[in-house]
């Protein structure tokens, strides 16, 4: 892979996306990701992904300069559902994904992080949709998931201003998880990675199932699903671990399965 490297520490997968000066998301940089998504889901120890992006920021946006090389209406729509693709296979991919961002987080940027199920930032690192100072408009679903973090009237504020948001506003609009000084980023990220990545396998792969029922369905059919995966979990080894580990009053020692 030329614009993504990756490697396994114990059951999380780190990710880091080197494309420097700015990693904007070229079409490259999507087709390795797709690659590493492909790798991570035959690696069954790895139960959690780290994604981050090399030197100074996470990523400033998509590769503008790629965009000078297409010609028609339908060359950009292609691009667009390429992207919104692969921001969908991370959204519904079946262990969990933390954007771990620093510096910035931009455009394309953003609307990778939005995909991701957690995100950790830096407190003055810059998130935003700047799409329309260029003339454009968000391509990779920006414009859907925003309003679903920071509602709708300050999802329009921010894509119609272009203005982007620090990493301690989009905590406090619910953008982030927690905004971190610089210096904490990679310890709080690997800490909150490893204790996703210490729970027993078959239970994240039905909580990460069950989750989107929350935006995707009716109530009904989110309990009526949860009951199912409840019944289900409770056929495993791992929860007859877990219940008597807890009755020993002692750290339950999972083997996924």
């Amino acid at each position: 892979m030329d614009f993504l490297s990756w490697n396994k520490e114990g059951n999380v997968a780190q990710v880091v996306i080197s494309s420097p000066p700015a990693n904007a998301l070229s079409s490259g940089i999507l087709m390795d990701l797709d690659k590493v998504l492909d790798e991570v889901e035959k690696d069954k120890e790895i139960k959690t992904i780290v994604l981050k992006g090399e030197g100074k920021f996470f990523s400033a946006g998509a590769d503008i300069k790629e965009f000078t090389s297409f010609q028609k209406e339908d060359d950009y729509a292609g691009l667009s559902k390429k992207g919104q693709a692969l921001f969908n296979r991370i959204e519904q991919f079946h262990i969990p994904v933390i954007a771990s961002i620093h510096g910035a987080s931009l455009g394309g940027g953003l609307e990778l992080a939005m995909a991701c199920h957690v995100r950790i930032v830096t407190k003055d690192a810059k998130l935003g949709l700047p799409e329309l100072n260029l003339g454009i408009i968000p391509g990779f679903a920006g414009s859907q998931r925003l309003p679903r973090y920071v509602g709708l009237p300050k999802a329009y504020e921010m894509i119609l201003t272009g203005e982007p948001i620090t990493g301690e506003e989009a905590a406090q609009y619910g953008l982030a998880n927690h905004a971190v000084a610089e210096e904490e980023l990679e310890v709080v990220t690997n800490k909150l990675a490893s204790k996703f990545a210490s729970k027993s396998g078959p239970s994240i792969k039905a909580i990460m199932e069950l989750l989107p029922y929350a935006q995707t369905s009716s109530f009904q059919d989110g309990v009526s699903k949860e009951a199912e995966e409840f019944g289900k979990v409770f056929g495993n080894d791992d929860a007859k671990e877990g219940i008597q580990a807890f009755i020993d009053k002692r750290k339950p020692d999972f083997k996924d399965q």
